[in-house]
C-alpha cells in the first residue's frame, strides 16, 4: 500500500497541476481527502498550532508520530513539511528521511533556513543537505522537495531564488518551492528556467490555481492557511459568544452527518 501511494505521487508530478492542500492534525487530514484531493501535506505551523506552540517549536519524534497518525489516517499519498530536517550535518538529514519513510509518507521537504541562526544557509550548505536528502529519498520511492526560503525572510532576489532552486535540483531534488513568490511573471520564469516540478504556495493576493496552471506550475499547496482559517472561525466564534451571547456561528458549522461520514 505505501508503494502504491509513493508511485501515485510520483506520477501525479509528471503532467497536469493539482492541488495539496495541507491538513493539520487527523480530522483535518480525512475531511480533505473526502472532498477528494488527490495528496495531502503537512504543515509545520499548523502542526505546532495544535500543541500550543510556535511553528519550528517541535521536536522529531513529535513530527515522526504526527506523520505516521496521518499517514494512516487517509488513502491519499502524504509529504512531510520536516523543515531543516532536524539535523545540523548532512547524515543527520539522511536518518531523518529514512525515519519519515518508516511513517508511510509519501514525500518530504527540505529547507534552507536555519532557525537557530535565524539566517538562510549558504547555497554551498544547502545544496549538500539537499543531496543528502535526496539520495535517502530516493533510497526509500519518496518524493523530495527541495525549499528556498529567502522570499520569505526579506531577500526578494529572483536571480538567487533560481540558482538554489537549480542547484538543488541539480542535487536530486524531485520539486522546487520558493515559498513566498506572488507575481505570476516571476513564477513562470522560474518554472520556465528551472526544469523541474515547481510547487507554489496558495496566498489570498497571489495567482488564482487557474492562472498557476496556465504557466506550468505543477503543485499548489496551502501551508499553514486552512488552520489559521480554522482558527479564525474558531475565534469570530466565539467573540460572538462573549460579546452578544448568541450562535449564529453555528450556521455555517459543518454538518454532523458530514463529520461522520469523514470519521467512520
Amino acid at each position: 500500500m505505501t508503494s502504491d501511494r509513493r508511485a501515485a505521487f510520483r506520477d501525479l508530478h509528471a503532467t497536469g497541476t493539482f492541488v495539496m492542500p495541507n491538513p493539520w492534525d487527523v480530522g483535518s487530514a480525512r475531511l480533505l481527502a473526502m472532498l477528494g484531493f488527490p495528496a495531502l501535506a503537512t504543515t509545520s505551523s499548523g502542526h505546532a498550532a495544535t500543541l500550543g506552540r510556535r511553528d519550528q517549536r517541535v521536536s522529531r519524534d513529535e513530527l515522526l508520530a504526527h506523520a505516521a497518525a496521518l499517514a494512516a489516517a487517509v488513502e491519499v499519498p502524504l509529504s512531510v513539511d520536516a523543515e531543516r530536517c532536524f539535523a545540523d550535518d548532512p547524515a543527520g538529514v539522511a536518518d531523518t528521511v529514512r525515519l519519515l519513510a518508516q511513517t508511510g509518507a509519501a514525500g518530504c521537504s527540505i529547507e534552507d533556513y536555519d532557525p537557530t541562526t535565524s539566517s538562510i544557509d549558504p547555497i554551498e550548505v544547502a545544496t549538500e543537505r539537499v543531496a543528502a536528502a535526496a539520495e535517502a529519498a530516493r533510497a526509500h520511492g519518496l518524493v523530495l522537495t527541495a525549499r528556498a526560503e529567502q522570499h520569505f525572510y526579506g531577500h526578494d532576489d529572483l536571480d538567487e531564488t533560481l540558482a538554489r532552486l537549480v542547484a538543488y535540483r541539480d542535487a536530486g531534488a524531485d520539486v522546487v518551492y520558493a515559498p513566498g513568490l506572488l507575481a505570476l511573471d516571476d513564477i513562470a520564469r522560474l518554472v520556465g528556467d528551472v526544469g523541474a516540478p515547481v510547487n507554489v504556495l496558495a496566498l489570498p493576493n497571489g495567482p488564482s490555481v487557474p492562472e498557476l496552471a496556465s504557466v506550468g506550475v505543477r503543485r499548489v499547496s496551502t501551508g499553514g492557511a486552512l488552520s489559521r482559517a480554522a482558527y479564525g472561525a474558531l475565534v469570530s466564534a466565539a467573540r460572538e459568544l462573549l460579546d452578544t451571547g448568541t450562535s449564529t456561528y453555528a450556521r455555517g458549522a459543518l454538518a454532523v452527518n458530514d463529520i461522520e461520514a469523514a470519521f467512520s
